[in-house]
């Protein structure tokens, strides 16, 4: 077996290496065998879900000859991390299936890494209920400090056992088991996943699966953005949504601008299929086109004339402002010379000097006691 102490997430620019493994997923490879050892040993049995760098799925492979593992993983940089991580060892025996049914159905083992959103996790748990196995048992683990005890009830919507394992170290697992089929049946058409919610004071709808920023709701940033971009570059004809969320603003901007065309990209896959689903909500889907990349790196360089960006600066429950970094980088490539970034930001972070350094010359549009929008003209160096 790998030592997986040597599995790091890599990174293109300068930042320094994450160590890929911590205790909560020690924890989780080391349970999986006492929770449904059978289904280990059986191909197409164990799905893992939330696997933030690949170690989850390497580790049930390597130690307990998991085979046809199928993989969810919301972030793209997760994936990426796994293939690159199971080409270093060589390791095979994994596959990323199309959808959450295909995901689970008839498994029987699930492991899930807990991020901290509830509707991730209910989404999750409502399909595991509905399409895996009877005996199906679902393994969630997390960070004691992030952990609480709602999210049991979110679990006991769908199955009719869950019991917490005690402590190790700073992790706990949750163990969901007896899935509640005919209930979750009944909630998925009830409460269906994605959820659509029409917003008066946009005039628009915004669709949102389970975990995706801000949900159906305009959060405060990107209402003081909204408010701002009209005055955005009029004549540009391609713009750019970075990081762009549930979609409500790659489609506000196309409902507003007629004659433009968007694109829309998050590192998110629930991200990407809620702006795809609110695109079509709102009649503008043939004008944005979605796409799933790392801060927009899979976009041509001087490809728009107007970047638009809310970025964030929490990474789950840590504060981190290497994301934010990495869209004003990205956006100053994908920005044609004279184009424009238009940003909004929590004002305590001081992103000014930055967006200077790495797109251009910067000012300020908007400014309320939390946030503030800028304007940064790229330069083209």
């Amino acid at each position: 077996m790998p030592d997986f102490a040597d599995l790091f997430r890599r990174r293109a620019d300068s930042a320094p290496d994450l160590i890929a493994i911590d205790g909560t997923d020690r924890f989780l490879i080391d349970e999986a065998p006492h929770v449904h050892g059978d289904a280990l040993r059986q191909p197409g049995e164990v799905a893992v879900v939330d696997d933030r760098h690949g170690v989850l799925t390497l580790g049930l492979i390597t130690q307990h000859g998991a085979k046809d593992v199928r993989v969810v993983q919301d972030s793209l940089v997760g994936q990426r991390a796994l293939e690159a991580n199971a080409g270093t060892f060589g390791i095979r025996g994994f596959r990323h299936p199309a959808s959450l049914e295909d995901a689970f159905q008839d498994v029987r083992l699930v492991v899930l890494r807990l991020s901290k959103s509830h509707d991730r996790l209910d989404e999750v748990a409502r399909a595991v209920a509905r399409f895996a196995a009877p005996d199906v048992v679902l393994l969630c683990g997390g960070n004691v400090k992030y952990m609480h005890l709602s999210q049991n009830d979110v679990l006991r919507r769908s199955f009719g056992e869950v019991t917490p394992s005690r402590g190790r170290g700073k992790s706990r697992l949750l163990i969901a088991q007896d899935p509640l089929r005919a209930q979750a049946n009944r909630a998925a058409t009830t409460a269906p996943w994605p959820r659509s919610v029409h917003v008066d004071e946009l005039g628009m709808t915004i669709v949102a699966y389970g975990g995706v920023f801000a949900g159906t709701s305009l959060d405060q940033g990107t209402r003081v953005l909204l408010g701002a971009i009209d005055d955005a570059v009029p004549t540009a004809r391609t713009i750019v949504d970075l990081g762009s969320g549930n979609g409500v603003v790659a489609a506000a901007v196309a409902v507003r601008r007629p004659d433009v065309q968007v694109i829309a990209t998050d590192v998110s896959r629930i991200a990407v299929e809620s702006t795809r689903a609110t695109a079509d909500a709102n009649g503008v889907g043939d004008r944005v086109t979605v796409v799933r990349a790392d801060a927009g790196d899979e976009l041509a360089s001087g490809s728009a004339q107007l970047v638009l960006c809310n970025p964030p600066f929490h990474a789950d429950t840590t504060v981190t402002t290497d994301a934010a970094e990495a869209m004003f980088r990205n956006a100053a490539t994908i920005l044609q010379a004279g184009g424009e970034l238009w940003c909004v930001w929590n004002s305590h972070l001081r992103y000014r000097p930055v967006l200077e350094r790495l797109v251009g010359p910067t000012r300020q549009v908007v400014r309320t006691d939390k946030f503030t929008v800028t304007a940064s003209v790229a330069t083209g160096r």
